[in-house]
């Protein structure tokens, strides 16, 4: 298939982009290379690559490309609450308004495979599992645009969105601020953290499992499309401190408690299922084990503190 992806070349792009290379098809990024990453490199050996630098927002600019796709992927955004806080235009006109672009251009006979956030669900009932048909209740402006992006995509009848858990692993656009990725960094660099609100929940899964449900959507997009989808790993609902547990198994001499006072900005607090994906056939490869295995050898080649969308 002719796939464009808007800002291909970011966390999730870097992996996927080489991914759906692999698998056959032919790939076209569109990306302002803000973070001024060179992560796609090793795609340019590829004829069946196209790299165009620019902003997904660009209407001049992202028709031509619409119209030559077979399907398109919207990875164009501010990720995170603190990076939209420290833009909350562009983080509206990015994460919405370009989606709303997407769809606005795109035939009828073209897919749109979104990825969004689960933090779209905020704070979830305690032992109760969030599904695809919980009440979405966004707690940042991060979510809020996410919710909106998806409900343009799916009011469209050719679509399906991943609502991803928080994603870990590396990619050669790192980002040191998710949750696991830091917490990672900072038992390896620091051996130590200090936990605000520990038993706050969320789920979780690596970043080449969030490629292969792309391929995944895009194989099964006939059976799958009009739904969203939860994409996380079952055994991974975990709280702060029970994922610091997971990683001092690794990571000797690994320190970690929670502070008496002071508050996480990130208030999220849920558990997810994920079966709805799971009974399309999809099975993940990466457990939160050899995620953090993997992690532990990348920071031995990452030690700068840029790596971040903050």
């Amino acid at each position: 298939m002719k796939i464009l992806i808007t800002g291909g070349a970011g966390y999730i792009g870097s992996i996927l982009t080489p991914t759906l290379l692999r698998s056959g098809h032919q790939v076209t990024v569109l990306d302002n290379l803000m973070f001024k990453q060179a992560s796609l490199l090793e795609c340019c050996a590829e004829e069946a690559f196209e790299f165009v630098r620019g902003d997904a927002r660009d209407e001049r600019l992202v028709t031509p490309l619409v119209k030559k796709a077979d399907a398109i992927i919207p990875l164009a955004a501010l990720v995170g609450a603190p990076l939209c806080d420290n833009d909350r235009p562009g983080a509206t006109t990015t994460n919405v308004e370009a989606v709303k672009l997407l769809v606005k251009i795109a035939s009828k006979a073209q897919r749109i495979l979104i990825p969004i956030t689960n933090s779209g669900y905020g704070i979830g009932e305690k032992d109760k599992f969030c599904t695809e048909d919980s009440p979405l209740k966004p707690i940042s402006l991060y979510g809020e645009t996410k919710v909106a992006a998806e409900a343009a995509v799916l009011e469209r009848e050719n679509s399906l969105s991943f609502r991803l858990a928080t994603v870990f692993g590396a990619s050669p656009k790192m980002r040191l601020d998710l949750l696991v990725n830091d917490f990672v960094y900072r038992a390896v660099n620091d051996r130590a953290v200090v936990v605000f609100e520990g038993h706050f929940k969320r789920n979780y899964i690596h970043i080449r499992d969030v490629a292969k449900v792309f391929l995944h959507g895009l194989d099964k997009f006939e059976s799958m499309r009009g739904k969203p989808y939860n994409v996380g790993l079952e055994d991974a609902n975990l709280s702060k401190l029970e994922l610091c547990a997971e990683i001092a198994k690794q990571v000797k001499g690994f320190v970690f408690m929670e502070a008496p006072i002071g508050e996480d900005p990130d208030k999220r607090d849920y558990i997810v299922s994920n079966q709805r994906l799971l009974k399309t056939g999809f099975k993940p490869d990466w457990n939160l084990a050899r995620g953090i295995t993997e992690l532990i050898k990348a920071y031995k080649i990452v030690k700068r503190r840029e790596f971040s969308n903050v």
